[in-house]
This record gives structure tokens, sequence and C-alpha cells, in this order.
């Protein structure tokens, strides 16, 4: 009789475990979970009974069959990504210009009421000029949009589509090893990456979590929207029909949103190789049935707990830089503005990665808000002192063809916005959210290096083979 080997330690049977796993190319916690399911499939089967007229888990079945499907699934996903686009862009317009015409109409009686006072010009500047102003536009800018891709969004997370959206991302995010949760979260960030930020507190494993916080920004939030589309609609489709204008620039920003969902998986992917290694956890997603959204709930969560708390956060920063932004465009040094000045020393950098100094020096300024990005540029272009907006796409096309602009410093310009730095309401929301300086500046220089190689790269490019 063979004596019974004594039991083995817990660091021998991990070392064991491992071993099998990478030998075989089997994950053995989703073997484990799969095995977990399936026995109690089996067990269910034995023992319950089912209505054979019932339908509804068949429905949902033959529902899923296409929205999970390997052939179907990506492109449905696609296809609902560019929907919810075009429902935001178009829907935001109208609510925009009229919130826009409503909150600009209060300027000129504020400045009345401060020269009515002697209050001197230059505070009339700051405050009305520059932080009101600043303000207006961020509110003008982000509310219709969040007000409406809120609330849709809400609305697929409340009849359950979203956890299909994460089970058919899950095997991407696995091989970037990451969290299929990270689906979630790179969702949330389209309306505004302060709330992709705070939504990566789904993800239990620290490691992931702090990867999607990492690169949430690679998704842009709807305070990029607008300058995506104005670039979208002058320099791709602005030969066609007005009708057809929307329909290209929607089909334009949605591949932006896929290279930047590519540029996502391919950051996670070196990152978890490098300084955030570590064992892939298990998304063990049990897929909800559909359901009837309730709309009360819909509305509460989407307008009070997502767009109200990231308009709050982006009116905090947006103030004190619009102040800042007057001040620089109307101190003036010899015959230019201090933009003037700041503009011409960046813009040898700045034509070497396919923009120019006062395109840089928009986004720098910009950092509060992306919504005052595009304003600023033109206020620096027209070096009229203040942020400043025009009536048509054809003027702001004639404005930037004078200035220098081809296809390829819209190309870069549209590369620049989706990849670079986030904003100052996202970098405090990832401080709060990890607690950390050191984390929070490597969510600042990840995207900048990034930014800056592919447009340096895209130009290089273009103008080595003279194209431009």
């Amino acid at each position: 009789m063979n004596e019974v080997e004594p039991l083995k330690t817990l660091s021998q049977i991990y070392t064991e475990v491992n071993r099998i796993s990478h030998s075989t190319r089997i994950n053995l916690s989703d073997q484990i979970v799969a095995d977990i399911y399936a026995n109690a499939a089996q067990i269910a089967n034995e023992v319950v009974v089912r209505n054979p007229f019932s339908a509804s888990c068949d429905w949902d079945a033959r529902v899923d069959s296409i929205l999970t499907s390997r052939l179907l699934g990506y492109p449905v996903m696609i296809l609902l990504l560019g929907l919810v686009f075009w429902i935001t862009l178009q829907g935001a317009n109208i609510p925009s210009e009229m919130l826009a015409t409503v909150l600009f109409g209060l300027e000129g009686k504020m400045s009345a009421w401060l020269l009515q006072v002697g209050a001197p010009d230059w505070l009339n500047g700051v405050l009305v000029l520059g932080m009101y102003k600043t303000l207006a536009w961020v509110v003008a800018v982000m509310l219709p949009p969040m007000a409406i891709f809120f609330p849709l969004f809400t609305l697929l997370e409340d009849l359950g589509y979203l956890p299909r959206v994460a089970f058919n991302l899950d095997n991407l995010f696995k091989k970037a090893r990451s969290c299929g949760k990270q689906a979630l979260t790179m969702c949330m960030g389209f309306g505004c990456n302060a709330a992709g930020v705070t939504s990566c507190r789904i993800i239990d494993s620290p490691r992931e979590r702090l990867i999607a916080v990492l690169t949430n920004n690679f998704v842009p939030c709807n305070g990029r929207f607008p300058t995506l589309l104005a670039m979208a609609t002058i320099f791709v489709a602005g030969g066609l029909a007005s009708s057809a204008q929307m329909i290209v620039a929607t089909a334009v920003i949605t591949g932006l949103v896929l290279i930047g969902i590519g540029v996502t998986f391919l950051t996670s992917w070196c990152l978890s190789r490098t300084i955030l290694q570590g064992e892939v956890s298990a998304l063990i997603l049990e897929l909800p049935p559909y359901r009837r959204p309730q709309i009360g709930a819909v509305i509460y969560r989407s307008i009070i707990d997502r767009t109200i708390f990231v308009l709050m956060r982006a009116v905090v920063v947006a103030a004190p830089a619009g102040a800042l932004i007057w001040i620089l465009g109307n101190v003036q040094i010899g015959q230019l503005s201090i933009i003037g000045h700041l503009a011409h020393w960046l813009n040898p950098f700045g034509q070497l990665i396919g923009l120019d100094g006062f395109i840089l020096l928009a986004f720098i300024l910009g950092f509060p808000a992306n919504e005052i990005v595009l304003p600023i540029l033109i206020m620096s272009y027209l070096a009229v002192g203040q942020m400043t907006e025009f009536q048509s796409l054809e003027e702001l096309r004639r404005l930037l063809v004078t200035n220098g602009w081809t296809w390829l410093t819209a190309v870069n310009m549209m590369l620049f916005s989706l990849l670079h730095w986030p904003c100052a309401t996202t970098l405090l929301t990832v401080f709060k959210e990890t607690k950390s300086f050191k984390w929070t500046f490597m969510a600042f220089l990840l995207p900048t290096t990034i930014a800056i190689t592919v447009c340096f790269s895209v130009a290089q490019l273009v103008r080595s083979l003279g194209l431009v």
C-alpha cells in the first residue's frame, strides 16, 4: 500500500495551476465560472418546469444572437454609436443657439449696468467679457449635448444593452490585459471624461481601474465634438449638399471615435505590460433580461446625477480661465498682445507637428474646458481681445484658409483634439479618484505624448510624400 503524499503548500498549488494554465492556454478562472454555470443549467433543466407558451426567454435569446454575435455584434454597436452621435449633434443645434442667444443677450445688460455704476473698463472686461462670456460659451455648448447624450446613454443602460457592449468588448480588453468593465467606463466618457473617470469605480482590480482611468481621455467628450464637427464639416463635407453634410460629418466623427477606441486598446496593452503589470481579473457578467426603461429614473439619473454634476465642475474651472484669457488678449506688449507673442513663440513647434502656434495656444488656454478652444482660436486670429464665434462655417473656413490652413492642418487639428491632454475638470477628478499626484501627472503626460507623436508622424509622412 502506497503512502499518501503530503499536501502541497498553497504556493506550490498556485505555481502548478499557473503552469497548467499557460501550457494549455486555458483561462482557469473563465473555465471555473463556465463549469459553475453549466452545472447550474443542468440542475435547472432537471428540476424546473417551464411554460411551453412563454416566449420571453426565447425572445431575449434571439435578440442576443444578433447583438452579441461575432458577426453582427460589432457592426450593430458602431451603427448605434453613430445614431447616438447623430441624434446628439442634430438635436443640440437649436437648443444651443437659443441658449446662447439668451445668455449673450445678458452680456450687454451687465456691461451697461457696470458703466452706470462707474466701474472701470478693465473690470467690465474681466468680469463680463472674460468670466461671464466664457461661462456662457461653456453652458451653451455643453448643456444641450449632455442633456441629449446622457439620457440616451442611460436609456441604453436601462434597456439592458450596455452589459452586452461590455460582453462584446471583453475579449478585446482581455487581450489588452484589462477588464471588460472598461467598456462601460469608456462609454460614459463620450458624455464627459470626468464622469467616465468617476465610473471607473465599478472595476474591482486597482490595477485595471487605474488603466481605465489613464485611458478614458481617448474617447472624445461632448466638449470636443463642436471642434471635431466644425473641422469635419468644413474640410471633409464642405463640398456636399447641406442635407448630406451632417451625415458625412457624423461618419467622420464616428471614424475618429473608432481611432480613439483603438488607441485605448493599444495604450491599455502597453500599460499592462510595463508600469501596470499584473494578472487579468475575470469578468463575471450575467446578462440581464431586456426590460422596459423607467422614464422617471432615466431622466433623474441622466440630468441630475450626470449632466448637472459635470456642468457644475466645468463652470468652476471655466470662470477664472475666462478672466485670464481676456487679460492675455488685451494686454499689449509692443504691437502684439500677450496671446500674439505666445503664439509666435510656439509657432515653430506647432508647424513641426502640422499645426501652428495659435492652435497650440488655443488648446493650452482651453485647458479648463475643451468647449472654448475654437472660440479662443478665432479670437487669436482676429486679435479682437475677447472670445467670439462666426455666424456661419463658410466665414470660419475663409478665416482658417487665410491663416494658412490646409487639409493636413484640419486632420491634425482633429487628431490633436481627439488625443490631447484631459481638461482641468477631468484631471481634478483623476486626482480625487487616485489620491496621487503621480498618476494625475501621468494622466496628463500620456495623452500629450501620444497626441504629439501621432500629429508629428502624420505631418512628416504627408510632407515627405508631397501631398501638401
